[in-house]
């Protein structure tokens, strides 16, 4: 038996077959239950009844909490858990290099600053991988859940650091992914310039990221492509009422994305105790965009946006809302679809626009004025074929 097979074997690893014998490293932040590390990379270990096709050949975790799945789960799977990125991205027990990463930098104690940010160390995650990528002399396709950072300067140096090396990326979380309920003939987003998301939680950055980029897989469908945003602006509590009262933003387009939810409350979200958040986004062409985020008034996203002359579209993400969380299932199928093809599904721009989106949002909410967004002067579109450009 060779050094390679002795510490496959010494791991307790299964003949498990896969469909493309491709093979990735999972870093992730921590591994518990109904965390996104168990969702997604549960599923590519074989849990949830999902057959991958991909083989995760090395794991590392930043954190392990008294709840870990991460170590049961592994030895079940005969999988390493490496003690330091850079070995899990090497991998010494697989022969060949990997031929993907993916980074799960969602969950887990980390620090929260004074913007309401948790601290989520997916820049150094990202660094080690490249890194360890470096030295092998490798370029492979990178998956990083979420959002780039929580600091603006560290998304701008991951993007430019990614791009510099011509590595193939795909970011962002599962919701703008999901099924639109009811559907709609999605040309009508080619001539629309306003849209509105409705989103939910007391978690403002975390579930607000999901709102702000289900707006911009919307937003990047119009006529001519991304042309880059100019300025954001964030409310919460009574201002946002008021600012509503002003004309200051789409009381219509909020009641028409409501009326997608089968269960919802009667009566104005104004007058059902809801502490509401808004973010809104002033596009370099004029467009504008919202995002309006309730306690618990809804459970899913949902969204109206209007066309040109003044037709109103609404739909629902159509995201489970119980285990097993069926659209992680769609998003794992996407990142191993990615890892094969070495083909991104949607422009990495995207991701960068929805980082900023909800980075200077949170600036705005935190200084209580708009601020401009100078990391937002994106253009990306897409193509005669229907292909996105960068």
């Amino acid at each position: 038996m060779n050094g390679a097979n002795a510490n496959r074997a010494a791991h307790g690893e299964r003949g498990r077959a896969f469909g493309s014998g491709k093979r990735v490293a999972v870093i992730v932040t921590e591994y518990r239950f109904n965390s996104h590390a168990d969702v997604i990379l549960g599923r590519l270990l074989g849990d949830f009844d999902y057959t991958p096709q991909v083989e995760v050949v090395s794991i590392y975790t930043d954190q392990v909490p008294g709840n870990d799945m991460s170590r049961d789960m592994a030895a079940r799977r005969g999988v390493p858990i490496y003690p330091t990125i850079a070995e899990a991205v090497k991998a010494p027990s697989v022969p060949a290099p990997i031929d993907g990463v993916v980074i799960i930098g969602e969950h887990g104690d980390y620090p929260v600053n004074e913007k309401g940010q948790k601290m989520y160390p997916r820049c150094r995650l990202l660094r080690e991988t490249l890194e360890a990528l470096d030295e092998l002399g490798v370029t492979v396709p990178i998956f990083s859940d979420k959002h780039l950072s929580y600091d603006l300067g560290e998304a701008k140096w991951m993007y430019d650091q990614l791009k510099l090396r011509r590595i193939p990326f795909m970011g962002g979380s599962s919701i703008p992914h999901t099924d639109p309920v009811p559907a709609y003939d999605p040309a009508l987003l080619e001539t629309a310039n306003e849209w509105l998301v409705v989103s939910f939680s007391t978690s403002i950055e975390a579930y607000g990221y999901h709102g702000l980029e289900v707006l911009q897989s919307l937003a990047e469908r119009r006529h001519g492509g991304e042309t880059g945003v100019r300025a954001v602006w964030a409310l919460e509590g009574d201002d946002v009422w008021r600012a509503m009262d002003r004309g200051e933003w789409p009381e219509s387009l909020m009641l028409d994305a409501l009326t997608v939810y089968p269960d919802i409350r009667p009566g104005h979200p104004r007058e059902l105790g809801q502490h509401p958040v808004l973010f809104a986004a002033e596009y370099a062409d004029g467009s504008r965009g919202y995002v309006i985020q309730f306690k618990d008034l809804v459970d899913q996203w949902g969204y109206a946006f209007r066309s040109e002359g003044g037709g109103v579209t609404v739909a629902r993400c159509d995201s489970e809302k119980q285990r097993p969380f069926g659209h992680f299932e769609r998003l794992t199928r996407m990142i191993e679809s990615f890892v094969i093809s070495g083909r991104p599904p949607f422009p990495m721009e995207r991701v960068l626009m929805s980082t900023g989106l909800i980075g200077y949002g949170m600036e705005s909410l935190h200084a209580k004025k708009p601020v401009e967004a100078p990391l937002l002067q994106i253009e990306y579109g897409r193509g005669v074929d229907g292909s996105f450009r960068s």
